[in-house]
């Protein structure tokens, strides 16, 4: 590894740990996530202003792994056994609406080809945004909180499972076959982490929690980049393996001693948020193509029109499958927090722009957009809620982080 490396993951590293100070020193005047500052210092320290970081092959590979455990642990905060039923089948046809919507506006605003690729942004939602609000709010456990978890599941997985189909540049019985392929594998997978622990490996996981072995800890993140990996070999969005590994390690600590899931949990989000995850942000402000959307003032204006699309697209949908449930007033603020997205946003983007299907400029402007609706709709739909802004240090309500919280277990 050069020297220049080595100094552009210091200024990174730095980048990642300065977030939380400028959060903290900002918080009297006005609530910013902690991943919109590391996203904005990244465009500091990147080509558009220092120039201190640019993009290389081991950089980008940490920032890759970041965007597996990003989407890992997001998969790992899915409970299935609270959203089945009503509130998974309200989610998801909330969500297959928005799909149509999102496509068709989609193409209204950027031609065909950008169009598919906005219309994917327009309707994700930010499930590590919108689970704190919940816990903060005492909401865990009511039929607010459970609908709240799983209309932001279906808006992960759907976005992700659309990429699949629309972004591949397969054709669709390919990856349909694919698809099927990797769920048998993901279904096995599933089956094999719910069975009773070989006798030697759960006293493996017990003797060497606390030893430099750690072979818990070890397996899963073998499971993170073996199902990230096995995504990419068989053609799919990679991050579609590593919200599947979230799910198996999930079922598979779920069976764990209490004790021992906590303590192994502590580890994979300090892999996660302490390291990461942060590279993945900076490095998304880095790459971020901010001359060019400056440069064109039609591309700027889009800004604070995405940011309203996002509010219809996804939101109005979510309100009318859910109003019936919850009342005019939850279902309003579940649509707000459903139309809050950042982290798969970008993620979408960057497949666009690595695909040739969208320009910088607009993947810029989508993403400033999907920082904006992480800045105001958490806030609103609190305040439509009526939920406490704050529930505690540990757990920031609009901390994009979902780990960081009181009740870890």
């Amino acid at each position: 590894m050069s020297v220049d490396t080595v100094t552009m993951l210091a200024v990174i590293a730095g980048a990642g740990l300065l977030a939380p100070f400028v959060v903290d020193r900002v918080e009297r005047w006005i609530r910013v996530p902690s991943v919109v500052v590391e996203i904005l210092l990244g465009i500091l320290v990147g080509p558009v202003v220092l120039g201190l970081v640019r993009p290389n092959e081991v950089i980008e590979a940490f920032s890759d792994l970041g965007l597996a455990f990003l989407m890992f642990l997001a998969g790992y905060e899915i409970e299935f056994s609270r959203i089945r039923g009503g509130p998974l089948r309200s989610a998801t046809w909330s969500w297959g609406v928005s799909l149509v919507l999102g496509l068709a506006v989609g193409v209204w605003v950027g031609g065909p080809d950008a169009g598919l690729v906005i219309g994917l942004a327009l309707t994700t939602t930010a499930l590590g945004v919108i689970l704190p609000i919940v816990r903060d709010g005492g909401q865990t456990g009511t039929p607010f909180g459970d609908r709240v978890l799983a209309v932001g599941t279906v808006g992960e997985f759907g976005p992700i499972l659309a990429i699949a189909f629309v972004l591949s540049g397969q054709r669709p019985g390919e990856t349909l076959f694919v698809l099927l392929l990797f769920a048998a594998l993901a279904i096995t997978g599933a089956w094999v982490a719910r069975q009773p622990r070989h006798p030697r490996l759960g006293r493996l996981v017990t003797a060497t929690l606390g030893t430099s072995s750690q072979v818990a800890v070890r397996l899963c993140v073998f499971v993170v980049i073996g199902m990230f990996a096995l995504a990419s070999v068989l053609g799919l969005d990679p991050v579609l393996g590593a919200f599947t590994a979230g799910i198996l390690v999930h079922l598979f600590l779920s069976s764990s001693d209490p004790l021992e899931t906590h303590v192994v949990e502590s580890r994979l989000e300090g892999i996660g948020f302490g390291f990461l995850i942060p590279v993945f942000f900076v490095m998304s402000g880095v790459t971020l193509d901010v001359e060019s959307m400056l440069a064109d003032p039609r591309v700027l204006l889009t800004v604070p029109l995405f940011t309203v699309l996002f509010l219809l697209v996804r939101g109005v949908p979510t309100f009318f499958a859910h109003r019936r449930d919850l009342g005019k007033r939850d279902a309003a603020a579940l649509a707000t927090l459903s139309a809050t997205g950042l982290p798969l946003v970008v993620v979408v983007t960057a497949v666009g722009v690595d695909s040739g299907l969208l320009p910088e400029a607009n993947a810029a402007a989508l993403v400033a957009a999907g920082m904006l609706s992480v800045l105001v709709f958490p806030i609103s739909a609190a305040k439509l809620q009526r939920m406490p802004s704050r529930g505690g240090r540990a757990a920031p309500a609009d901390d994009p982080y979902p780990t960081q919280r009181d009740d870890a277990l």
